[in-house]
């Protein structure tokens, strides 16, 4: 055996599939949500009731009585003011209005007449009027309107299936007269431009006029050649700066 020591079967190789190991993650990139609170918690997590501690309320100013400096007068006690009575001196006061209320002399029972007094039965000649009847005002049978339980349109049934009877169509039957059938003829020439790809078109159209104008213009009779315009000539001169002095020429002895 030696000095080597036994490693058993395996030696490094190529793996097989993608090792997590042999990758670089981002490591501890990623933010768990929280667990305690109430604005973004762990929506895993159970979340408890929350309290917040509010702000203490201001107290309520109360009078719970007058203080020291309160003067209570000398005659008055829980029950009132104590004293003798007394008077005032006032003007008399005005007398009041005198009742209006009717005494016994404004009764007349006597006028009372039937209301009051018990009397035999008495009839008049008047026309009889409860054996007739009025024109009755209300409808008949006749003024309603029933709906029909015919066709598809029935409110609240079933309509059972409907069919109709038609007359019979002459197109595709045997009595069909085929010689009134188009031919091709009667089909128009589609041109080819539409199904395929289609060359350019030119047109023949008649020669349009020259442009004339209504302005007088001048023909070739209106141009002397003979005059023409002198060319600008050139002279040797000196042009004096208007800030030079004059030149004296003149020199007294």
């Amino acid at each position: 055996m030696g000095s080597e020591v036994w490693v058993g079967p395996w030696r490094p190789h190529r793996p097989r599939g993608p090792i997590a190991a042999l990758y670089s993650g981002p490591g501890p990139k990623y933010k768990l949500p929280a667990s305690t609170g109430y604005i973004l918690h762990d929506p895993s997590r159970p979340r408890a009731p929350a309290f917040t501690f509010g702000a203490r309320l201001p107290t309520q100013q109360t009078s719970r009585g007058p203080g020291p400096g309160h003067l209570v007068p000398a005659r008055m006690t829980v029950r009132g003011r104590d004293g003798a009575p007394a008077y005032s001196i006032l003007g008399r006061p005005r007398h009041a209005a005198p009742f209006l209320t009717p005494g016994p002399g404004r009764y007349f029972p006597e006028r009372a007449g039937n209301a009051a007094y018990p009397s035999a039965p008495r009839h008049t000649i008047a026309p009889r009027n409860w054996g007739l009847r009025a024109e009755s005002q209300t409808p008949g049978p006749g003024t309603y309107t029933v709906p029909s339980l015919l066709g598809p349109r029935v409110v609240g049934k079933v309509s059972a299936p409907i069919c109709s009877i038609y007359g019979r169509s002459a197109v595709g039957s045997f009595c069909e007269d085929l010689s009134k059938t188009p031919g091709p003829c009667a089909y128009p020439v589609v041109s080819p431009g539409i199904y395929k790809p289609r060359a350019p078109q030119f047109s023949m159209l008649a020669r349009t006029s020259l442009p004339q104008g209504n302005s007088l213009n001048p023909g070739p009779a209106a141009y002397n050649v003979d005059q023409h315009r002198k060319p600008r000539g050139w002279s040797f001169g000196i042009r004096h700066s208007d800030y030079l002095a004059p030149m004296v020429i003149d020199v007294d002895d």
